[in-house]
């Protein structure tokens, strides 16, 4: 009698742990900081802010490397940006921002479509979708006669995935629109592919890398012609501020500058130093 209760109360603990696994396996359970930051270097990462979150980042790029000494490498000239990013919703977050390249400002939506998951009805990938806008506001002739000729748009849809607790990639396919066109050699519409990955050095340090690919574009800028952009750096955590150290042939720091109007070359030293700085607010 005693051996019997001893087998039935053995079977029912298996039958129990087989239970309490099933339920566990079907539960969904969200990935999270694919990136560190919502941006990769130049262009966005994946990532949103979350509800009532208030983010000010200060994005700086220097001169070129290759002005020597008597420019102390880049660093006498400097080009900055500055933005507010809001988290309206989990899904949905607000940007505005004004840099001195071009005097441009601009605003930008960006959407939560998917997010990587695992368990019940799990997702591979983490999908986002930004809008932007740009206006330039230089005082030049041809922009000044239209205000149109000032409007830029660009949309990007981001596809990501954490692999592991170390790797992170994303495919970032974009289409950049400009009202306005220095020659008829330059094209209204670009479209390029981006390739952004993050690879964790430790606790708090990450190697990031970005590429864009420009496909099928014939800008110029005089005797230079526009070449792809890439940027390689490091994110480094330091509880409320992120800092992103990083070098890159692109001078700008928005999609219609670093996609469509980057002429510098790292094959003859044209690489910027720069770095992004950021610090989260709770409301």
């Amino acid at each position: 009698m005693f051996g019997i209760l001893i087998v039935v109360l053995v079977f029912s603990q298996d039958d129990l742990e087989s239970l309490l696994n099933d339920e566990t396996a079907d539960e969904k359970s969200f990935v999270s900081a694919t990136f560190k930051n919502t941006r990769v270097l130049n262009g966005h990462s994946i990532e949103l802010m979350k509800p009532n979150e208030l983010e000010f980042r200060i994005s700086h790029r220097f001169g070129k490397l290759n002005g020597g000494a008597y420019e102390l490498w880049g660093l006498d000239q400097a080009n900055i940006h500055f933005s507010l990013e809001y988290g309206l919703k989990d899904w949905l977050t607000v940007g505005v921002g004004r840099g001195t390249y071009q005097k441009t400002y601009d605003g930008f939506l960006k959407f939560r479509l998917l997010r990587q998951s695992t368990g019940k009805q799990s997702s591979p990938v983490s999908v986002a979708y930004v809008s932007t806008m740009s206006v330039n506001s230089l005082r030049e002739k041809e922009l000044q006669d239209h205000f149109n000729n000032r409007l830029s748009y660009a949309h990007g849809l981001m596809i990501a995935r954490k692999f592991s607790g170390n790797l992170s990639l994303q495919l970032s396919p974009h289409f950049v629109h400009r009202n306005f066109v220095e020659t008829a050699f330059d094209q209204n519409d670009l479209f390029a592919l981006g390739f952004g990955g993050r690879y964790k050095l430790s606790k708090r340090i990450s190697l990031n890398a970005e590429y864009f690919y420009v496909v099928d574009s014939n800008e110029s800028k005089g005797s230079f012609k526009m070449v792809n952009p890439l940027s390689i750096g490091l994110d480094i955590e330091t509880g409320g501020h992120v800092f992103q150290l990083h070098v890159t042939n692109s001078l700008a720091m928005i999609e219609k500058g670093f996609i469509g109007e980057t002429f510098d070359n790292w094959l003859d030293g044209g690489v910027h130093f720069g770095f992004n700085i950021s610090r989260v607010f709770s409301l």
